[in-house]
This record gives structure tokens, C-alpha cells and sequence, in this order.
């Protein structure tokens, strides 16, 4: 059966819950603990504290935070602005799903530091419910959010299926941005997809650097003692 993750408000367009997937032992990934959106600036307090919200992790460069602003601060909200390191993207001819991939990878590579202090975040159950998010919610929080899901013992499949469902919220936002902003002109044709193939060429060559997500997560400095956390608060028991 299909199920609707994602929340509806006006200001956002990609806002969804990575829940129901299935974990580790056949244990199903917790609802409403990780959220992933794309920016939140433009959303009342309400509108956060409503989903439960107590730590919004920021993925986005400083001058994206400077330009667009960040979430409304409410009572018991922590900010988190964790910015991973890696270079603005320049569109080159490559196809779609190599583009993104190889983008993906410098990401994991020179953002290793802000990638691990994210997954820490959301691994830690004080924290919860997270809310990661960046500028469409696609790139940085779709790579953050995959990590997740495989740390999880979610499989590739179910974690690629996920990802993709920012290529409709791509599309949402195309609409407005024409409707409200209509001289911008459009961005290049990998900076608005999600496609499946992406994430997956994406996991399977981090697997052939690093050994497995663990091993790159361990890389990134998590450990044994993050990794039993993680998967004791986000997996059903």
C-alpha cells in the first residue's frame, strides 16, 4: 500500500516523515521522529511545534542562511546550523543520474565532518523529533536522510524510493517560483530531479570506498555507541 508521507503547508514543498520503512530484524523505522523538508524559513512557529519538532537541523551554506533567514525559534526548539562542506554545483554534460551521484560523492567527501555531526544529532533521542532540512530538501537532506535510513537497515531500494519523492516536490516548487517569482529563470534539469538511479549509483560506490554505510559513517565519526542509539530510538521494538 502506498502511503502519503508528506505534510501539506503553504511555504513548503517538500516537508515528509522518513518513517514506516522497514529497519534492521524486520523492525519498522518510527514515525514522526526525522522529518526532512526543504527550507523552513518562510513557516509560522506553529506550524514546526505542530509536527513535534524540537531540533531543526540546518544543512544550508551560511549565505543561504544569511540571505533566506531560519526557522521561527519557539519555547524548547533547538537550532542546529550544521553546514557540510562541498562545492557549488556547476552543470556539466554528464547524464542526470552521473551528475547527481558525483555530486553526492564530493558531498560525502569534503562534508564528512558536517555529515557526522548531523547523523549524531539524529541519532541522539534527546534530540528528537528532528527536522533536517536545507534549500529544496533534495541534496543535502536526501543524502543526510539516506545515511539514515541505511544506518537503519533500511534497503537500498525502499531508501533510492524515498529520495525520489523530491522530484514531485521539485516540481511544486517550479510552479510557485513561476507563479511568484516568473523572470527567474529555470535552474538546470539535475538541480530539480531525484531520480532513483542517483541514489543508488550514489550508496553503491560509497559501499566500494568505505566498506559499507557503517564504515563510512564510522569515517565520519560516529560510533558503536551513536550507531546502538540511532537504532534504538528510530526502530520499533
Amino acid at each position: 500500500m502506498d502511503i502519503d508521507r508528506t505534510h501539506t503547508i503553504d511555504g513548503v514543498f517538500n516537508l515528509r516523515d522518513i518513517g514506516g520503512y522497514t529497519g534492521h530484524d524486520g523492525r519498522t523505522v518510527r514515525w514522526r521522529r526525522v522529518f526532512r523538508s526543504d527550507s523552513v524559513h518562510r513557516l509560522a512557529a506553529g506550524e514546526v511545534s505542530a509536527l513535534g519538532v524540537r531540533t531543526v537541523i540546518d544543512l544550508r551554506r551560511p549565505y543561504e542562511v544569511e540571505r533566506d533567514g531560519r526557522v521561527v525559534d519557539y519555547p524548547g526548539l533547538a537550532y542546529r546550523h550544521i553546514h557540510p562542506e562541498h562545492p557549488e554545483w556547476v552543470a556539466t554534460e554528464d547524464a542526470v543520474e552521473r551528475f547527481i551521484a558525483d555530486r553526492y560523492r564530493e558531498l560525502a567527501e569534503s562534508g564528512t565532518v558536517g555529515i557526522g555531526n548531523a547523523l549524531k544529532v539524529i541519532a541522539d533521542p534527546d534530540a528528537g523529533p528532528v527536522l533536517v532540512h536545507c534549500v529544496a530538501g533534495k541534496d543535502r537532506t536526501g543524502v543526510v536522510c539516506a545515511l539514515t535510513l541505511s544506518l537503519l537497515g533500511v534497503g537500498d531500494d525502499d531508501v533510492a524510493a524515498d529520495y525520489a519523492l523530491s522530484t514531485a516536490a521539485s516540481e511544486r516548487f517550479s510552479a510557485w517560483v513561476r507563479a511568484t517569482l516568473p523572470a527567474t529563470q529555470p535552474l538546470p534539469a539535475p538541480f530539480m530531479a531525484s531520480p532513483a538511479a542517483a541514489m543508488h549509483l550514489f550508496l553503491t560506490e560509497l559501499r566500494e570506498r568505505h566498506g559499507s554505510i557503517e564504515g563510512y559513517a564510522a569515517h565520519a565519526g560516529l560510533t558503536a555507541e551513536d550507531l546502538a542509539a540511532l537504532r534504538g530510538h528510530l526502530l520499533e521494538p
